[in-house]
């Protein structure tokens, strides 16, 4: 039986047992972030299984494409590994369960493609009775071809899961080892892994507990290409008809022959499996970049590149094999024969890309690993391996199997890091090159319609830049300037930014960070090839940022009604200063030489609001800037005009010069809230507002805030206000109470205080530590003491925290006397680690270091002594 009858057969099987026979899904996950690509055949049926999607059948069967790059690197060097396999699969949502399961699956393997029932073993769940006893009692299986193992269960944190069983073909004893107890889950080859059923019967909770689901599923797996190579007798997945045609077309094309050298076989099996992968990925919608799937692509189409030219192909080879793969896969995957010439195009494109720099790059690691080597180095250095990825197009995986060749690791954080630096790099010379961009020469364009139409979704590239150069080609990770014959994109002008979104051609896709215009008035496009290719004269499609564009259109005509109210509240002096749209929140900056009080911004934001409940319809015409001017129209800070000019009109309240987006009509903006109003420069005001769901999502905040203040205060919303006030009053009345009784207490520790006073001459002094709060305190400590020994001087240090205070008070008799209270604070401070000063009467100042207070009083008490000494 062939892979393709094989194939079919199963298919049919389970049709015939009710199933929903599908074509594969596509190895694009569909609205699944979750995945990057399907690696299963029940990736994609999980909202089935999941309960979040009804399924078309409660019984499906498929032979899913799937993708696995987990072990990329043991692809040829085993007889099983691959990036790209069929998954055989039957599931059922709630319809049979275990039982069915296991019998239909014996009934295919024994009577469909009449597998020897003495070679089929299985494996069960220890705790699985019932599925030991399906196979034992009712299938017939001896005992000693069913082992029990932990390992059959299948979970993936919570959710659902559930036992599973193994069935495993026993290839003989000449391919296991020599252990008299081997048997399926030993890891010699004699027992092939063929088939597994996942009897999905529990949900795990978030504590760990496992509850019967209502409705058991079932999902299985058998690879398509593994019960090939039993039923064909061959020693690996590779030798059958789904793959050995390629391996054959490689070989002829190198010159060698399989199974002569474990090495060159390896990499026979490396192109064909990854020319398998390519053709699919391809087909479905991946093109090669340096991000996500496409990566994936690049990667492996890189790989399968480089195990050429160790086959000693010279030049490209890949393409002839993308034939091959449709030949034998092209009748069950339909979409790889729609997408064969498509397919053909990208690959060779992609090829030919990567021998321009593949011997280079071969040649500077085999170099560099020389030299690490004669250094009795073993780690490839980060920076090094970024050079091969940035200047040679190497995948750091590529580099770092050669490497392993070699004996070496590599410095993947040193890459990472490299990586980080240009992705910065990047980004600052991106925005840099969004602000002013260098554009090619575009007279040879003059004889070209060039237009613009909201409303086109195809046009064709006539021009591409890359900075002040026309190029015909441009590739994944330029950053280039694309002008086409007609754009839906809206170029930046009037303080709006530009759109965004893609371009999308036969090859590859440009993202569009923004659309400007030239002087002369003609659209281009400012982006970056994120996948494959975009060359001259490519028919391309448009995906516009649909969304962003009406939240910048909402906050446009919003801002066309606020400057209108604001010459209405706050007089026809209000000029324009300038503005900013974007999707997210509006900025307009005017002319006015005084804050907007607070009444006035609620008349403006009143006012704005009644124009969006009038839901009015805006009127665009096109006149000429004459009969504009003529009929009132305001023209817009910093832009020029030409004869020609769109005018922009609310009826009866605003109408303005704009070639900007907008409403069809007010009542669409929603709502509109002003976030906040200040000045930025002499007789210049700004203010920033939202609409639409940013105001709607303000509005929410503002009124959770006001709840919580209500339950704080234990009232109402609308009894806020008073509660609060309330709360204050009564706040001052406690801090009022509260000083009082600081005074008392601080009154109350004076007369310790006073029982340290000395004299130095005729002055009296007093220096002390007190137990205060604040600075304050102290002052209020220290006026306590002055007035209490009527005449002399008051050194009183606190300590708080990680810091301490010092205040210094004298009565002006001792001042006469040479006492400077700045003087003597001052060294007191030093002494504390800090500094101060002030008036020889009164001096404050702080220090860092509570523990030196002692030393500090001191400090202050010595340049007491010294002058009145």
């Amino acid at each position: 039986m062939t892979g393709n009858e094989l194939r079919q057969a199963y298919l049919n099987f389970f049709e015939s047992k009710g199933h929903l026979k599908q074509e594969s899904y596509s190895l694009v996950p569909d609205n699944d972030p979750s995945l990057l690509l399907i690696g299963a055949g029940m990736a994609p049926l999980k909202p089935f299984f999941t309960g979040k999607l009804v399924p078309p059948c409660t019984r499906i069967t498929t032979s899913q494409k799937s993708i696995r790059t987990g072990d990329i690197e043991n692809v040829g060097r085993t007889a099983r590994h691959h990036t790209f396999f069929e998954m055989l699969g039957n599931f059922s949502f709630g319809d049979y369960f275990k039982k069915e399961a296991i019998h239909w699956a014996w009934e295919f393997l024994t009577e469909v493609i009449k597998l020897d029932k003495e070679k089929l073993y299985v494996t069960v769940y220890p705790d699985d009775q019932e599925a030991y006893d399906t196979w034992h009692n009712e299938i017939g299986l001896p005992e000693d071809h069913i082992s029990r193992l932990e390992d059959n269960f299948w979970e993936i944190g919570e959710g659902p899961c559930g036992p599973d069983s193994e069935i495993f073909f026993d290839l003989g004893p000449e391919r296991g080892c020599d252990d008299p107890n081997c048997a399926p889950g030993c890891d010699c080859d004699r027992f092939l892994e063929i088939w597994n059923l996942v009897f999905t019967q529990f949900n795990r909770t978030a504590e760990g507990t496992y509850e019967p689901l209502a409705k058991k599923n079932i999902d299985t797996g058998a690879g398509l290409e593994r019960l090939a190579s039993v039923l064909q007798n061959k020693e690996s997945n590779f030798e059958t008809d789904l793959i050995f045609p390629i391996i054959e077309a490689t070989a002829k094309k190198a010159g060698v022959t399989y199974h002569t050298d474990a090495n060159t076989d390896v990499s026979l099996k490396v192109i064909a499996d990854h020319i398998r992968a390519i053709v699919a990925l391809i087909a479905d919608g991946v093109l090669p970049s340096n991000e996500g799937r496409g990566y994936v692509l690049r990667r492996i189409l890189r790989r399968a590149v480089r195990h050429g030219r160790l086959l000693g192909i010279q030049g490209p080879f890949l393409v002839p094999l993308v034939d091959i793969v449709v030949d034998i896969l092209g009748g069950a995957i339909t979409n790889i024969v729609e997408k064969q010439d498509f397919v053909k195009r990208v690959v060779a494109n992609e090829e030919e890309r990567f021998n321009q720099t593949l011997a280079s790059g071969l040649d500077m690691l085999s170099q560099l690993l020389d030299t690490l080597k004669a250094e009795s180095a073993t780690t490839v250095p980060g920076q090094d391996v970024f050079k091969l990825y940035d200047t040679y197009g190497f995948p750091w995986e590529l580099t770092e199997e050669i490497a392993s060749e070699a004996g070496f690791t590599i410095d993947q954080a040193g890459f990472e890091s490299a990586m980080n630096e240009q992705r910065t790099r990047a980004r600052e010379a991106r925005e840099d090159v969004d602000a002013k961009v260098a554009t090619p020469d575009i007279t040879h364009l003059s004889n070209e319609h060039i237009s613009d139409d909201e409303s086109a979704t195809a046009s064709t590239v006539l021009l591409i830049g890359e900075g002040a150069k026309a190029i015909e080609r441009a590739e994944d990770g330029q950053d280039v300037t694309i002008i086409v014959k007609t754009t839906p994109f809206h170029a930046e002008g009037g303080g709006q930014l530009g759109d965004t979104g893609f371009i999308v051609g036969p090859l590859g896709k440009v993202e569009v960070h923004t659309a400007k215009k030239l002087p002369e008035g003609t659209t281009y496009h400012v982006g970056t090839v994120v996948e494959g290719s975009i060359s001259v004269n490519d028919e391309v499609t448009f995906e516009v940022d649909v969304e962003r564009r009406q939240h910048m259109a909402r906050n446009h005509t919003a801002t066309h009604l606020l400057h209108a109210a604001l010459r209405s509240v706050l007089g026809t002096h209000v000029n324009q200063a300038g503005s900013l749209v974007t999707p997210d929140y509006l900025r307009f900056d005017f002319t006015h030489f005084s804050p907007v009080t607070a009444e006035e911004l609620q008349t403006i934001t009143n006012m704005v609001n009644e124009q969006i409940l009038r839901a009015s319809t805006l009127e665009v015409e096109t006149m000429s800037i004459d009969a504009a001017k003529a009929k009132g129209a305001m023209a817009l800070f910093g832009e020029k005009y030409g004869s020609e000019v769109r005018v922009v009109s609310v009826p009866e309240f605003s109408i303005e010069l704009c070639g900007g987006s907008h409403v069809e009509n007010t009542g669409f903006i929603g709502q509109f809230r002003i976030t906040s109003e200040g000045g930025i420069g002499s007789g210049v005001r700004r203010i920033e507002a939202v609409t639409g769901k940013a105001a709607l999502v303000v509005a929410q905040q503002e009124e959770q805030t006001l709840k919580a203040v209500a339950s704080l205060v234990k009232g109402k919303p609308q009894e806020v206000v008073g509660k609060v006030q309330q709360v204050l009053d009564h706040a001052k009345a406690v801090e009022r109470e509260l000083d009082q009784v600081k005074k008392e207490l601080n009154s109350g520790n004076l007369d310790g205080v006073l029982a340290g006073q000395f004299t130095v001459g005729d002055v009296t002094a007093v220096v002390a530590s007190v137990p205060v709060s604040d600075m304050g305190e102290l002052r209020d400590m220290a006026d306590m003491v002055r007035d209490k020994i009527g005449s002399g001087v008051v050194l009183l240090g606190a300590a708080g925290g990680d810091k301490v205070n010092f205040v210094c008070m004298a009565t002006k008799d001792v001042v006469g006397k040479g006492i400077h209270c700045g003087n003597i604070v001052k060294a007191a401070a030093q002494a504390a680690g800090g500094n101060g000063g002030g008036r020889p009467d009164m001096a404050q100042a702080g220090g860092k270091d509570p523990a030196a207070m002692d030393q500090a009083l001191a400090a202050g008490k010595e340049a007491i002594q010294s002058m009145v000494g």
